[in-house]
């Protein structure tokens, strides 16, 4: 699986925050029952799609449902102007992401892992490998080492995990309430003072 992650990863996508090629419009991210429409765009700067396609419409939301307090999404709109300085951004180029990528998408069968469901879009790498990690994936270790042997990662990629994070606790505490709000809370304040 990691292998093939990377690989994915490696086809590349024309931009950050653009869409599968033949697909024209946003996405979709969330249950079937509840999808939230998810902005697609063309950004050069994996930091502003962060900002502009997925923070801050997710705080809109989190605002519009009472989800959290001002403190959180004070902390939000800061992380936003971070991102769009492009203060958190490396030389890393747009990967092509599966895009939702928790444990339940990833579907194992004798021959292998079969990744289900995306919600594709250009991005960067380490949105995948923190989304397998929010949720817990069987065998991370040895997939993370098997995408090492393909991409290796950029130092300090563990301490953003967190960063890339912060979109799916904030949807999931947006849907589900209960324990993610203060996940949500805690990781907005860690990323905002760093």
């Amino acid at each position: 699986m990691g292998h093939g992650l990377a690989a994915l990863h490696d086809a590349g996508a024309h931009a950050f925050g653009v869409p599968p090629d033949g697909w024209s419009g946003d996405g979709f991210f969330g249950p079937l029952d509840h999808p939230l429409p998810m902005a697609a765009g063309h950004y050069a700067s994996w930091g502003a799609f962060l900002a502009e396609c997925r923070l801050l419409p997710l705080a809109v939301e989190l605002r519009r449902s009472s989800t959290v307090d001002d403190t959180t999404l004070d902390g939000l709109a800061r992380l936003a102007d971070r991102l769009r300085s492009r203060a958190l951004d490396d030389d890393d180029t747009p990967a092509r992401l599966h895009g939702d990528l928790w444990s339940g998408n990833v579907v194992w069968t004798v021959a292998g892992a079969t990744l289900v469901d995306p919600a594709a879009h250009g991005g960067h790498r380490e949105t995948d490998l923190a989304m397998l990690a929010l949720f817990g994936l069987p065998y991370l270790e040895l997939v993370l080492e098997a995408y090492q042997d393909v991409h290796p990662l950029r130092r300090g990629w563990q301490h953003r995990v967190g960063l890339h994070q912060l979109y799916p606790v904030g949807v999931h505490a947006l849907l589900f309430g209960g324990g993610y709000v203060e996940q949500l809370r805690a990781l907005v304040r860690r990323e905002a003072e760093e």
